[in-house]
């Protein structure tokens, strides 16, 4: 049973709002499941499933003037800093009407404003390019921090090691999440590090690192509220393991096979959002069922409406190719 972290101030619009943001990130993914499926999503799908408290619990922890980037499976987390899911339709179905106008696809896109920086295919690559904006606010007294994820495969990367080193002797505002969800593709933590934790690496660079259960989304906004105070107070970065699960495969055309039935069934039943449900309830945040009703009501009426938007829109004018890129 989910409890309330000691000292996590949260009125009940927030509450309300974390189980918002994660029923949005499931069911937008869900209708880009069944859109793949009929051929209306051009390129990879990858999902989250299992990992919505990580996304939004994180996400939601950040103030304006915070730069966040996120992965492929972090939907969550863009959904917080205000993307619309007509826009994320847009962007999978190579649409005129997504954030990139058709040139590049799934959350392979930025918003300045919004403190959302594209993610990179190489994975752990944006480590560096995060500590040089947690620099940047270092060397400007910005009280903001800079947060970005990887995978546990990706601590294994050189950008992983050299943004985490620099990071550490520069003493950075950064927040590095490593969700440990299991698996790098098809192979298993086991069988590429042995330490059973990743946290320990943060020892490794001299700077703090704390784990948090990744399917708790109190737990990771309160580990991440503490991790933003303690890095725009000038304790230098923080590396947060989060231990997930993605419970499909790597992306859509995967059936992860390779995972045995008696894992994937023992984190179905850790689900986070029915983890958080059963909290709303017994904690009496929701007033009745009909609360929760109404909000996936709300949901599902707004998703109708984004893939009605999204595929009544145009693809890209071939004679834009070549307009806002690097050439």
């Amino acid at each position: 049973m989910l409890s309330v972290p000691d000292g996590l101030a949260l009125d009940r619009t927030g509450y309300l709002e974390l189980y918002y943001f994660m029923a949005l990130n499931r069911k937008l993914e869900e209708r880009l499941s069944s859109l793949y499926r009929q051929n209306k999503v051009v390129g990879g799908l990858y999902s989250s499933l299992g990992q919505e408290g990580c996304s939004v619990g994180s996400a939601y922890a950040l103030e304006r003037g915070d730069f966040l980037a996120p992965m492929i499976r972090n939907l969550g987390s863009i959904l917080v800093r205000g993307v619309e899911p007509v826009q994320i339709m847009g962007q999978y179905c190579a649409r005129e009407i997504g954030p990139t106008r058709g040139k590049d696809l799934n959350v392979h896109f930025g918003w300045i404003e919004r403190g959302l920086i594209s993610p990179i295919s190489m994975l752990a690559s944006l480590v560096p390019v995060f500590a040089g904006i947690a620099l940047e606010m270092k060397m400007r007294g910005k009280p903001n921090v800079a947060l970005t994820y990887v995978g546990d495969g990706a601590t294994s990367t050189t950008d992983f090691h050299e943004g985490m080193n620099f990071a550490a002797v520069q003493r950075l505002p950064l927040i590095i999440i490593v969700e440990n969800n299991g698996y790098a593709y098809s192979t298993p933590t086991a069988r590429q590090f042995n330490v059973p934790d990743f946290v320990v690496r943060a020892q490794g660079y001299g700077c703090y690192g704390e784990m948090v259960d990744g399917n708790n989304v109190l737990a990771v906004l309160d580990v991440t509220r503490r991790a933003r105070r303690r890095c725009i107070e000038g304790g230098g970065p923080v590396l947060i393991e989060a231990k997930t699960f993605r419970r499909k495969g790597h992306a859509e055309h995967d059936d992860a096979g390779y995972v045995p039935a008696d894992l994937r069934a023992h984190w179905e039943k850790r689900d986070p959002i029915d983890a958080y449900r059963r909290f709303l309830d017994v904690h009496r945040v929701v007033e009745s069922p009909d609360e929760i009703t109404e909000i996936d009501t709300r949901i599902n009426q707004m998703l109708d409406a984004a893939v009605d938007e999204a595929l009544a829109s145009s693809f890209p004018d071939p004679s834009t190719l070549k307009e806002n890129v690097y050439g």
